[in-house]
């Protein structure tokens, strides 16, 4: 996973992105004959510092090697943090990744 976190005045904008192939159940009744080979990231979360500062649920929508913007307030964040992302698919492989906020 590669994450980028900025902190500009009080948030702390953040870029992530997973590498993932995101079969859909569509793809997977296409190429393997079966909709049980899909597979997708189901849950994504980030925290610093033990709190969490990102937490999702997504499905099939998004591409393979999703990207995740998002941006919270810094409260008690301090450049030199570190960011730990997560997350998880439909088959229950886990995946972190860290950065350290900038």
């Amino acid at each position: 996973m590669r994450i980028k976190a900025k902190l500009k005045g009080d948030v702390v904008k953040v870029k992530a992105m997973a590498k993932h192939a995101m079969m859909t159940y569509d793809i997977a009744q296409k190429k393997t004959g079966s909709r049980d080979n899909a597979n997708f990231i189901t849950h994504w979360d980030g925290s610093v510092n033990g709190k969490v500062v990102f937490d999702a649920s997504t499905s099939q929508f998004l591409s393979k090697n999703p990207i995740v913007k998002y941006e919270f307030k810094a409260a008690g964040i301090k450049k030199g943090d570190k960011l730990v992302m997560n997350w998880v698919d439909l088959k229950g492989k886990k995946k972190s990744g860290k950065a350290k906020i900038k």
